[in-house]
């Protein structure tokens, strides 16, 4: 029977080689885990910014009506047609994402206000038309909600993969970044506006 002898160097190398071709899988794994996370976060803002051209959409309508019976809210209502020609213009891309989510968060706030001072205003308040704009307004308000709760989701799990280690060392050399939460920033904006309340 022959003896096999292992050469010390030739272990070392072997497990050297292994150790490698771990860590390559590894950082790989990770690396395909930030990449899909982030692609989630992606089509959670697209999910976002359809919502929000509905909404953009459907804010001139409701405008057109109400500027026909609000004479005392001229301001309001140019303030609201601005801050949409605004929103329009923003590219809907990950890296204005803060931007958009903030501007969206003074629109809201905004319609808001103009949904409560539609109350001042008995014949507004009653028109067929307007209640029906309202209506679709408020539903396409919580389609945006449900868009706002899948992008936060996504958006958790690429911050806290970006955040944590390895993933932070391999997110630093892909240039990924942590994403904004898409937020209510004051309490008024937090209540939600149900359009049939102001429609009795």
């Amino acid at each position: 029977m022959e003896k096999v002898f292992i050469n010390f160097s030739d272990l070392l190398s072997l497990v050297v080689l292994i150790l490698v071709v771990l860590v390559i899988v590894v950082a790989y794994s990770f690396y395909v885990s930030l990449i899909k996370k982030k692609n989630k976060a992606k089509e959670a803002f697209s999910s976002i910014d359809v919502q929000l051209k509905k909404r953009y959409d459907l804010i001139p309508n409701v405008l057109f009506i109400a500027n026909k019976f609000m004479e005392h809210e001229r301001g309001l209502l140019e303030e609201i047609t601005k801050l949409r020609a605004q929103a329009a213009k923003l590219p809907a891309d990950l890296n204005n994402a803060e931007q958009k989510l903030q501007l969206d968060n003074v629109i809201s706030g905004k319609m808001g206000q103009l949904m409560v001072s539609v109350e001042n205003y008995p014949q507004l308040k009653s028109d067929q038309t307007m209640i029906t704009a309202m209506q679709t307004y408020n539903e396409q308000e919580e389609h945006i909600a449900a868009a706002r709760r899948f992008y936060n989701s996504a958006v958790l799990e690429l911050n806290n993969a970006v955040e944590i280690f390895p993933g932070s060392l391999i997110a630093g050399m892909l240039a990924i970044k942590q994403l904004p939460f898409f937020e209510v920033e004051n309490e008024q904006e937090r209540k939600a506006i149900n359009a049939a309340d102001y429609m009795k």
